[in-house]
């Protein structure tokens, strides 16, 4: 397998060539459309998607926007008579709304070092940097307007919703620079934790977007949930957490040392009291967004590491066939 060494079927890249499933490119993310243009995030899902109410919050939908008020036709539904105007005119008067032009849509797609990890299929950030060029090209193709966050360690990038496939591309440039960037010998840096990105988050959504948060929610902060609780009061907000099936079910048999290129400590799940500390890290963060979902309403959409990112979306927002994505 060439660029990888392998360990307890673990993959670790090496500077010999590419891999593309510890990185991804421009041209990579491009050849997602093919997958995008067969999925929706329209308010209307299909029944098997985790999108239809069943799982979290209703997609809201675009919405309506008044247009105009104006004398009653028989053609007219009862339900839009505006009662008000009538009694005050004396005649019956309707109410007229037209569908707003579009939603947009605001994908955050983490690639901080805590993404950098993964055991069979991919690493973590390249499932969500590969499952936000397919949801971006998903919206362009409904025709409305898509932007991102991209989230490193040092720093946050914004891109403001457009509907204008320069904008997409763009957004894709910005997620593989990142992406690139990533690396062994990455020197350590503090994570960008989930407060600082929910404040950017926060600028670029005010009101009426869809929300998609693509992380491994590595660092939430003392103020994610009142963020998260303001944000999902005007807008629909869906949670995608990316994980890995090693960090969900460690081997009792791992013995590795690990380092944050400064400091470097010894893993043995050979003791059983080493796994369970480690698995019950896993399983708080899973049980906080859980715990979210319940009290705010909004949806979570799992991603795994461990298999193919198209597939994965197909299934999970309910497309029984589609394209799927080659390497």
């Amino acid at each position: 397998m060439p660029g990888f060494s392998v360990r307890h079927r673990g993959v670790e890249a090496t500077d010999v060539g590419r891999d593309p499933r510890v990185h991804t490119d421009l041209a990579h993310l491009r050849g997602q459309e093919r997958v995008g243009r067969t999925l929706s995030l329209l308010p209307r899902q299909p029944a098997r998607s985790v999108l239809n109410g069943r799982h979290g919050s209703r997609l809201r939908g675009r919405g309506l926007d008044f247009l105009e008020l104006r004398g009653y036709l028989p053609s007219d539904d009862v339900r839009t008579i505006d009662w008000r105007v009538t009694a005050r005119t004396g005649e019956p008067h309707v109410r007229v709304f037209t569908e707003e032009r579009d939603r947009p849509v605001l994908i955050v797609v983490d690639q901080r070092m805590s993404m950098f990890f993964g055991s069979r299929h991919a690493v973590k950030s390249v499932t969500a940097a590969e499952a936000a060029a397919m949801l971006a090209f998903a919206i362009l193709a409904q025709r409305d307007r898509v932007g991102g966050i991209v989230v490193r360690d040092r720093a946050i990038q914004e891109f403001r919703p457009k509907n204008s496939r320069a904008g997409v591309m763009r957004f894709l440039q910005g997620i593989a620079d990142a992406n690139l960037a990533l690396h062994a010998a990455a020197e350590a840096d503090a994570p960008t934790s989930l407060d600082a990105v929910l404040e950017a988050v926060a600028r670029l959504a005010s009101r009426d977007h869809l929300v998609v948060i693509l992380s491994d929610f590595d660092v939430i902060g003392p103020r994610s949930e009142r963020l998260l609780s303001a944000l999902c009061r005007h807008n629909d907000v869906v949670l995608a957490p990316v994980t890995d099936v090693l960090a969900e079910r460690l081997p009792d048999d791992l013995r590795q040392t690990v380092s944050d290129g400064k400091l470097q400590a010894l893993m043995d799940t050979r003791s059983a009291r080493v796994r369970e500390a480690l698995e019950q890290v896993s399983v708080a963060r899973r049980e906080t967004l859980l715990e979210w979902q319940r009290r705010l309403g909004l949806s979570i959409v799992p991603l795994s590491a461990s298999e193919d990112t198209a597939a994965q979306l197909r299934r999970l927002l309910g497309v029984s066939r589609g394209i799927g994505a080659r390497r």
